[in-house]
């Protein structure tokens, strides 16, 4: 697994599924009772956005500007971009600056996001596989409280964690998407999850690339006899475009009570300033409806 998502950090898709996953997170906390956060692709935890290509044979342009950065100079957001914005300045020297003027330095992964949100009752279980990625991940959640780290592949996590102690769980799978069958893999560990823990709240990243490939996902899908599900999707671009990706999405799997009905502002409002091409769009759908 060549993947490194700091090439990638901060950009359109990660403010996009960081907003709902922090969502996601304060939604579980409605209730008293703990619950399991499992990441089975956690990354590295941080990424230092001024050396985003550091390593790289060929510069790469960094995509944090048209996402964070876009974001970081807004002057009024909604509740819960402003909520995931805090959180992002907070992240440790988030106000040095890359170049001139107020920007991000450092930008939070999805783990470092979820562990300063958690309560005394909330539990983590942070998965990453690539070597030395999990010992960066390690390094930065060492002091984290009831968090278990393990170099293990993200989908034999699943098996390892579910069911958990707490009979809840909210549980992010964000793959890499470079296999040739990372979709079927996929589909396998949705349905094994949802077996072994039918209530668990599942949120799965997937990116807007080849459109045939994300319908024969959502084709599988079909297959499984699926509980109440969403799918909310960012495009900042038309079909037409040259971008490598033009958009992403979030299916949500057992999605808290409500929760749609506030994200469509937000989704619309992350169009407006996200969007670099026409053909920019935005919006959620239930594929499975509450019943």
């Amino acid at each position: 697994m060549n993947y490194r998502h700091h090439y990638h950090a901060g950009n359109f898709a990660d403010v996009m599924k960081h907003v709902l996953l922090l969502r996601l997170l304060r939604a579980m906390q409605r209730k008293e009772k703990g619950f399991l956060y499992l990441d089975t692709h956690a990354g590295r935890g941080r990424y230092d956005l001024s050396s985003a290509a550091q390593g790289d044979s060929q510069a790469r342009k960094p995509e944090w500007p048209e996402g964070i950065g876009r974001v970081w100079r807004s002057t009024s957001q909604p509740e819960a971009v402003s909520d995931y914005l805090n959180l992002v300045r907070s992240c440790a020297d988030a106000g040095t600056p890359v170049g001139d003027g107020d920007e991000p330095r450092f930008y939070p992964g999805s783990p470092w996001l979820a562990q300063a949100v958690a309560r005394a009752q909330d539990r983590l279980f942070l998965c990453e596989t690539h070597p030395e990625e999990f010992e960066i991940l390690r390094h930065e959640l060492s002091i984290a409280r009831r968090a278990t780290l393990q170099q293990l592949d993200g989908y034999t996590a699943l098996r390892a964690a579910l069911p958990p102690l707490e009979k809840r769980a909210l549980v992010l799978i964000d793959p890499p998407y470079e296999a040739q069958n990372e979709f079927a893999v996929l589909v396998d560990g949705i349905e094994q999850s949802l077996k072994r823990l039918p209530a668990a709240t599942l949120a799965v990243w997937y990116p807007l690339t080849q459109r045939a490939r994300v319908d024969a996902f959502f084709d599988e899908l079909q297959h499984l006899r699926l509980p109440p599900c969403w799918t909310a999707e960012l495009c900042v671009a038309g079909e037409a475009t040259a971008l490598g990706m033009r958009g992403c999405g979030l299916l949500v799997i057992n999605p808290p009570w409500q929760m749609d009905r506030e994200l469509g502002p937000v989704l619309d409002w992350m169009k407006e300033l996200l969007r670099q091409e026409p053909g920019a769009s935005a919006g959620l759908h239930w594929l499975v409806p509450e019943r």
